[in-house]
């Protein structure tokens, strides 16, 4: 009994060093990775004007491109990586579906269906008008998944779930598509279809953070209860856990987070799916660590995607989604045939 102590404690004093390492190492990649996005772009700033700009305040045209345009925008990515990366990870414990993604499942399709709803109404709205309509959308799609999983007590099967979800999203964005098609605002929504921070403003920010504070704040307390409720169903209520409200509280989260990062960002896919299973992979199945180490990740991730999406086809800018799904898909096709195997 003493030896399996020992093994357990050392154990999670190497959880807690490899975490630690990931999370300091993926900060020092994500500032480098801040700087470089401000510097780069159609106008070419130097590192040192950038560094400048961040403490004075002048009246040239670099330092404003660097304060309104590009300061906003690399902010609204990492936040809405971060964001994204907690939501998968949450999704992933709470459903124990190594598949799950809010944009596999439908959440961020239903956001985005409901912006299309908000643009044909011709109603003048903000950024904040915007979260809202995300908000509804993401939350009818995610009471929906969890009234899926928690059917039974038995749970759901993972594939049958993604295979809901993905239904789902695919009505919700052809319906989306349709509105836009209808009221004639096919190019005003594509942005949000296809994922992207072109649009990216401080308002945005200052949403995203006041959002997201208290969704990653809410989901590191209940991180030990999902990590129980992942271990299966029968040995979290054998342990006194309250499975559905768990289920219901990650699923708020969830709608919180992803419902903001689409009304900022568009519909990003595949970033909830890949961060939280290579954290997994790294740190083990202890969600105390995968959810901080899926933050930084997650913001690393967007924040240099997005300096691809501007590099790539210079002046044009390539969609963020597309270059996650190139990611995310081949990553997707892994884990379902690594599933498949195991069954």
């Amino acid at each position: 009994m003493e030896k399996l102590i020992v093994t357990e404690n050392k154990k999670k004093f190497t959880r807690i060093i490899i975490s630690s390492l990931l999370i300091i190492i993926g900060l020092i990649i994500l500032f480098f990775g801040i700087g470089l996005s401000i510097s780069l772009g159609a106008k070419h700033i130097g590192l040192d004007t950038v560094f400048n700009s961040m403490f004075s305040v002048n009246g040239d045209i670099n330092s404003k491109i660097i304060r309104d345009i590009r300061l906003p925008r690399v902010i609204s990515a990492a936040l809405v990586g971060a964001f994204l990366a907690v939501s998968g990870a949450i999704m992933q414990g709470i459903t124990r579906n190594p598949i799950a993604d809010p944009s596999i499942m439908g959440i961020t399709q239903g956001a985005t269906f409901t912006i299309a709803i908000a643009f044909a109404m011709k109603a003048n709205i903000g950024s904040s008008g915007l979260m809202v309509f995300a908000f509804v959308g993401a939350s009818l799609s995610g009471i929906l998944i969890f009234l899926l999983s928690s059917k039974s007590s038995k749970g759901v099967s993972p594939v049958k779930l993604a295979l809901a979800g993905t239904a789902l999203g695919t009505l919700l964005i052809s319906l989306a598509t349709g509105v836009a098609m209808y009221f004639n605002l096919s190019q005003q929504l594509s942005f949000w279809i296809s994922g992207g921070l072109i649009t990216a403003k401080w308002q945005g920010v200052k949403l995203l953070a006041s959002v997201g504070a208290f969704g990653v704040i809410a989901a590191i307390i209940i991180s030990p209860k999902i990590t129980i409720l992942s271990l299966g169903e029968e040995v979290a209520i054998g342990l006194g856990q309250k499975t559905n409200i768990i289920r219901f509280i990650g699923i708020l989260i969830v709608i919180l987070l992803s419902g903001s990062s689409v009304a900022v960002a568009g519909n990003i896919a595949f970033v909830g799916l890949i961060v939280p299973q290579i954290i997994r992979g790294l740190v083990g199945p202890d969600y105390r660590f995968i959810i901080p180490c899926s933050l930084v990740l997650g913001a690393v991730l967007l924040v240099y995607s997005d300096i691809a999406a501007r590099m790539i086809n210079q002046p044009y800018e390539t969609p963020i989604g597309s270059l996650t799904a190139l990611l995310g898909v081949p990553f997707f096709i892994y884990i379902v045939r690594k599933e498949a195997k195991s069954l």
